[in-house]
Formats: C-alpha cells, structure tokens, sequence
C-alpha cells in the first residue's frame, strides 16, 4: 500500500517512473518522449531555443541527427521546411519525433515566421542543410518559402543566422554562388564551410555544426569562452619571389589558421586574421562594421613578419596564434625581370637564404601575449614529433605548441581533417583528432582559454 500511495502522490505531481531503466527515469507530464535525450550530452544549450530550417537537399535527413544532437545538448529545436524538402525529401513527422514540437511546412494566419524568428523570439537561426537557391534568394531578399520568411525576419530581428551549404562542388564554384554568399558572409551571416570531396560539397558533420552552435551562442549571450579577448591567427603560406612571376612557396592549404579564426570570433574574440591568398577568408569577407574578423592579406615572410610584429607591437593580444606555414628559404636576391629561359640551355643556379623565423619574436615584441606556435613534421613518430614540440616551445618561448604529421594519410596537406599533439611549459601532452578542422580549431582555443584563466587566477 506504502508504494502505491508513493507512486500515486507522485503521478499527482505530473512524473511517473519509468521502470524500463530500473525506475531511474522520470518524465513530466505533457513533455514529449523524443525530449527523455534532453541534456544526456551536455548543458552548454540550456534555456536555447533553436530554430532548425530545412531545404530541399538531398542531405536533408541529416537534419534528424542534428536535431537529437541539439537536444542532447539541452536546446529547443523547432524545424521548418521548405515545402519541397517535406514532400520530397523528409517527412515533417519525422521531424516531429526528432524535435518533440510541431513542424512548420507552411505559414498561416498564425504567423509562424513572426512567432519564431521576431525580436527575442529565438536564440539561434541555422539552415541545415542550405541550397544554392536558398542561398541566393536571402541574399537577394527574395521570401518565397517558409524557411526565407523566416530567415528574413530573423535577418531583421538580430537573431545570429548560421548556414551550411550542401551542393555540388561544380554549382559551389560557380561565380554568382559565391558572391551570394560573400553578401551574406558581409551582413554578418555565418557559414560553416562545406567538405569538398566526391565532386560535392559535403554538408558539414553534426558535430562540426554543433561545435559552431555552442560558440554562436556563448558569443551572442555575451558569455563566450573568448569574450572581449583579442587574439591574433596567421594563416596560409607565404611565398618567395625568384622573379616578378615565379614563387618559391609550400602546399599548406590556410584551413586550419581560417579555421582558428572564425572559432576564436564564434567564442567571442575580437580577431586580426595576417593571411595569404590560400586563407578561405579574403579582405572583402570582413568589410561589415563591428565584424569580429578584421583580414590584413600579406605575400611574403618579410610582409607577415612586419605584419604580426606591428600589431603585436601597437595594441595589446591576449592570443597570437602562428598558424602559416612561413617559406623556410628565401632567394638570396629577386630579379627585377623575368628571368629568360629561352632554349632551355644550361643551368640557372638559385642561392637560398633562411628567412626569418617570426615565431621567435612574438614575445619579444609582446612579452604578456599568449603564444600558441606550430609545429609540422613529416612521416616521423609521435615521440620525435613531441620532443621536436617541446623544443620548438622552448626555443620559441612559446606557451603552447601544436604539433602535426602531415605525411600521414588522412590528415595530410590540404585536407579537411587533423591530427594533432599539444605540448604546453609543463611538458603536458594532449593528443586530438584525427577530426575536423573546426572541432580541433575548437579544443585548442579551448585549451588556451583554460590557461589564460589559470595565469589571471
């Protein structure tokens, strides 16, 4: 009797046990089931509220893993699609069972885009997965389709707006695709780059959608984990004239120091981007006002040296992350003209100098900047490529060293995945990845936030 009055007094209370998990888990009344997920992952979400738009991509079923991940992270997820991703591609049931709310596929006179994407109404806008055509409608103010309403009242309203592209490469490519989405990139609208592989451009992992979310969000709320700090990124490879059109240079690709960029802006850094042509980013991606990326492109060792060396010099960083790949050697001299190679007799014999090495005098021009080098190796063992870390710390000053082998598969130059060895002072080792560039973008600022608190403690 004692246990059914037990079990009566709490059904009163809207819970009932689930004896399914040895009578451990409890669910309030009038919350839907797919919510039991809710939290299992994480609380860096909680009290968000997120809305999830969905278009007619062919990857638009991964929408649902996103949707559970969101909410094993403590957000609430409200899906709208398109009418064509709902007839075609996804059931909105399905979304339904995902999210645990009702699905918008059309506006009516309850005025869905107003309700979701109005003045405070939401935290977050993110379209997962976008097409080209979505694209370019928003940034020609065209509001067609449920999921552009909303994004325009959203663009209106302030709520921070997130895409991630899914498409063929080829359409990526094409011209007035990217200037649609350089205006977007301009009016402060974030992307999370697509993985170009297989002739597509693959919609970004769940993860690396998630990673983005959490850092928008923190930085929104005023409580990201870089807010107010200043930081510093170099990125790309420099090159080294031999004549007015021949370059020696290096195959590095810029997207780990493009991706350390917008993760420190999405955690609530104010970012000077020094990179080359191969950086995703160029000048005209951060020309709107109060954009947290401010982009200074260079060519050479010699322009990036000045370059860091004068900001570190002029204005306080908290961060400086040396993430180039500086040319080693330089020409010992430039010929004014192009050198001839007619007939192609003889040898043209080319002396080298060792340029510069800029990491070596961050602390120098910046003593109490946070120094975060890097550290490339090919083909060697993680032993040597931590002790070649350390030593680099060391000869560096450095506060942290990343060290990565790019001769092994998988995460060799130019790919869009790594894998990494931090090596700090105190000679602690953390291995990460292999795994996007985004996510390991993220755990090293993550890491380099914890010792910049534990300095200030």
């Amino acid at each position: 009797m004692v246990a059914v009055d037990k079990a009566k007094e709490r059904e009163s209370e809207g819970v009932r046990d689930d004896s399914g998990d040895n009578g451990l888990r409890k669910r309030k009344r009038g919350i839907h089931p797919s919510n039991d997920i809710f939290c299992s992952d994480g609380t860096e979400l909680v009290g968000k509220k997120i809305v999830l738009c969905i278009t007619a991509s062919v990857a638009a079923y991964r929408a649902i893993d996103f949707a559970r991940l969101l909410i094993r992270h403590g957000a609430q997820v409200h899906a709208v699609m398109t009418e064509q991703s709902a007839e075609v591609l996804l059931s909105p049931q399905m979304m339904k069972w995902a999210t645990g709310n009702d699905v918008v596929t059309k506006l009516s006179g309850n005025l869905e885009h107003v309700m979701l994407a109005d003045y405070g109404m939401s935290d977050l806008v993110i379209v997962y997965p976008c097409t080209a055509n979505t694209i370019g409608k928003m940034a020609n103010g065209i509001d067609d389709t449920p999921v552009t309403s909303v994004l325009s009242i959203a663009a209106g309203s302030g709520i921070p707006i997130i895409i991630a592209p899914a498409m063929h490469e080829a359409m990526y490519r094409n011209r007035f695709i990217l200037e649609n989405i350089s205006r977007l990139k301009q009016a402060g609208i974030r992307f999370i780059e697509p993985e170009i592989s297989e002739g597509k451009a693959k919609l970004a992992d769940p993860e690396d959608a998630l990673a983005t979310v959490i850092s928008i969000t923190g930085s929104h709320s005023g409580g990201g984990l870089l807010s107010g700090r200043q930081v510093l990124v170099t990125s790309g490879n420099t090159v080294e004239y031999i004549d007015p059109i021949r370059v020696i240079t290096n195959l590095s690709s810029g997207k780990m120091g493009s991706a350390l960029a917008e993760q420190a802006a999405l955690m609530g850094a104010r970012v000077t981007l020094v990179s080359t042509r191969t950086s995703r980013y160029q000048p005209d991606a951060a020309k709107t006002t109060g954009s947290p990326i401010r982009i200074i492109q260079v060519e050479t060792s010699a322009q990036m040296r000045d370059t860091v060396i004068s900001e570190l010099s002029s204005k306080k960083h908290d961060i400086a992350i040396m993430a180039a790949a500086v040319a080693d050697f330089a020409p010992a001299s430039k010929s004014a003209v192009k050198i001839d190679t007619k007939g192609r007799k003889g040898r043209i014999q080319l002396s080298l100098v060792p340029t510069e090495k800029i990491v070596d005098q961050v602390k120098h021009a910046s003593p109490q900047t946070f120094l975060v080098a890097f550290k490339a190796d090919y083909c060697v063992p993680d032993s040597v490529l931590i002790e070649k870390a350390f030593n680099k710390l060391q000869e560096s000053s450095a506060d942290l060293v990343v060290a990565n082998d790019v001769g092994r598969k998988g995460t060799e130059i130019g790919s869009d995945k790594n894998k990494v060895i931090l090596v700090d002072k105190s000679r602690k080792v953390v291995h990460i990845g292999p795994d996007s560039k985004t996510r390991i973008a993220g755990r090293i600022l993550e890491i380099a936030a914890s010792h910049l608190s534990k300095a200030v403690k």
